[in-house]
């Protein structure tokens, strides 16, 4: 079985991490193209030393290479705005599918374990955000036990590993990330907060979820928490449990107030995570950039099998 060639674009921290893992990790994606808008720029360089053909030209300079024809598979690394426009073009190529890993979400979100099967025929894909990938399982995996009025991500993050790209996209995260987790994560309500920490030496990523459920039986959401973990982990294996599941029941005589549903109550469930990058370009405290990497070269295999079958 031959692979499915593959171009990114955006030569930066993640588009560089992401091509690494492709190389050294991939039997189904084949590396193709690198792409970027600097010619001097670390990711373009380490593509030439590790025999990637490069294009600095942007997305107009790669659909003028002969190796376009050939890709099949475009994975974007770029920023939302430049995704736009990205897409623009790409999307007048009917053969080409697109993987985005900015927070642009002109595509539906996609959460390897949580929805993959509902969007294989789908060309463009947005990947939400690493705090999405990180906690969107979790707000699943309780939604597939009771119904879930309210979930609540806080993701947690070496200021060290927050790059121009990410800072500029701290709205959009926002944004994006609680739409998804009402989108993918089943939540009536969701809402996301993102922090940058400056700790000295630089922490790993640390994810914060909260659900207020109907009340059901709480070894039935741990279980279906635990599995998800270990499906996360199956691409992620830095992703963990950092505590036991926390529970704590809101009594209907006491409930809490959620801005545009009211009164809720019943069972509130707390899951703290942390994610230790797997090493291959980042620093392993930036697990926030490794999942999303992670999760866009699951995303990839996963759709290679359905082009080479």
């Amino acid at each position: 079985m031959g692979k499915v060639k593959v171009a990114i674009i955006g030569s930066g921290n993640i588009g560089t991490d992401l091509m690494i893992k492709i190389l050294r990790t991939s039997d189904l994606l084949e590396m193709s193209v690198m792409v970027g808008i600097d010619p001097n720029s670390d990711g373009l360089a380490r593509a030439k030393r590790m025999g990637v053909i490069t294009c600095a030209t942007g997305i107009s300079g790669l659909i003028r290479m002969s190796e376009w024809k050939e890709i099949k598979l475009v994975f974007d690394a770029t920023s939302a705005k430049a995704h736009i426009y990205n897409n623009s073009i790409i999307d007048k190529y009917p053969d080409k599918r697109v993987i985005d890993l900015t927070p642009a979400a002109i595509g539906p979100f996609l959460v390897p374990p949580v929805n993959f099967e509902d969007n294989i025929n789908v060309k463009n894909v947005n990947m939400v955000t690493c705090g999405g990938q990180a906690t969107i399982p979790i707000v699943a995996a309780v939604s597939k036990i009771a119904n879930v009025h309210y979930g609540e991500i806080v993701a947690s993050i070496s200021s060290k590993s927050a790059g121009p790209g990410t800072r500029a996209n701290i709205d959009e995260f926002t944004e994006t990330t609680s739409l998804a987790i009402e989108k993918v994560g089943g939540a009536d309500k969701g809402k996301a907060i993102i922090i940058l920490n400056p700790a000295e030496p630089p922490m790993v990523m640390r994810d914060t979820v909260f659900t207020l459920s109907e009340k059901t039986d709480l070894d039935l959401i741990r279980n279906s928490i635990h599995e998800m973990v270990q499906e996360v982990k199956k691409y992620v294996p830095g992703y963990s449990l950092h505590q036991a599941i926390q529970f704590e029941e809101i009594p209907e005589d006491k409930p809490v107030f959620i801005e545009g549903l009211g009164l809720r109550h019943g069972l509130k469930t707390t899951v703290l995570l942390q994610v230790t990058g797997a090493g291959h370009y980042l620093p392993e405290y930036a697990g926030n950039l490794d999942i999303m990497t992670s999760a866009a070269l699951a995303t990839g295999e996963k759709l290679s099998m359905l082009t080479l079958s």
